[in-house]
């Protein structure tokens, strides 16, 4: 886990994404910066059903990278990327 902080002047995106194992992705970033995040505990945390139905993993896997953000369904579930680069979402 990286623990780089991303600059307001800077754009950043996900240039790679790859699922590494459950509820976990690992991110390469435009400036070379790598994040492994594990989503878990916010799936767990949530009250939402419409973000509880991504812990079936087989519609979590089904993440692609859309205009340099990690997205879901046409943004049915996405993150900040301060978060992602973070990593703590």
């Amino acid at each position: 886990m990286n623990n780089q902080t991303l600059s307001d002047s800077i754009v950043i995106n996900v240039t790679e994404a790859e699922y590494v194992s459950p509820y976990k992705i690992r991110l390469w970033f435009s400036d070379g910066a790598e994040q492994t995040v594990n989503f878990e505990p916010f799936l767990k945390k949530s009250h939402h059903p419409e973000i509880k139905k991504y812990l079936n993993q087989n519609l979590f896997k089904n993440f692609s990278i859309a205009h340099g953000r990690l997205d879901w369904n046409d943004y049915d579930l996405c993150f900040s990327m301060q978060d992602l680069y973070e990593g703590t979402v």
